[in-house]
């Protein structure tokens, strides 16, 4: 029974270890998708998905997150889910009006509800005072975000997390056969 457990951990481990395949999808490639506008608290920017991007008149759910409450139509919150239609052709565009108050990273996902096929867009919409470049004491910004992530890759991550239950695993086995030494 032990050496059965043992397995099991050990087998659970190994699967964790290895990384999952990516799953199929539809995407649109990115010559297909254009944004401008004004990516600066209170902007506006446009999100073009080109013809052929979607079906014909298919209805498209679009979502936008990020750091602060953006309006997607007339739905100011962090996260925001419309349905649009996009139009003959299979083209869609998409307005994003910014908070006053934005600053950050923002996303845009837009779903085709019959074909499956996803398009993404991204901003990275400027604080309102990045422009000032001096305070009373000197110093200032030069309108640039500071770097908040990390360098670690996610393969590194991985690698580490199965080395972590590898070992636990082998901890376990180890300790069993101890045991069973003992008892004989």
């Amino acid at each position: 029974m032990k050496k059965l457990i043992a397995a099991i951990v050990l087998a659970g481990a190994a699967l964790l270890a290895t990384p999952a395949a990516a799953n199929a999808a539809g995407y649109t490639p990115d010559s297909n998708v254009s944004v401008s506008g004004s990516f600066t608290a209170g902007g506006t920017a446009v999100v073009n998905f080109s013809e052929g991007a979607f079906q014909d008149n298919e209805t498209v759910n679009v979502q936008v997150t990020g750091a602060g409450a953006v309006t997607l139509g007339a739905l100011p919150t962090t996260t925001v889910s419309k349905a649009y239609t996009a139009s003959s052709d299979g083209s869609l565009a998409v307005t994003v009006t910014f908070p006053q108050g934005a600053s950050g990273t923002y996303s845009l996902t837009a779903t085709g509800a019959t074909s499956g096929v996803v398009g993404y867009a991204s901003f990275t919409v400027a604080p309102a005072d990045a422009t000032a470049v001096s305070t009373a004491n000197g110093s200032g910004t030069d309108g640039t975000l500071a770097f908040t992530g990390s360098t670690v890759s996610a393969l590194a991550l991985w690698v580490a997390g199965g080395a972590v239950v590898l070992g636990g695993g082998l901890l376990l086995v180890r300790g069993s056969v101890r045991r069973q030494r003992e008892t004989v």
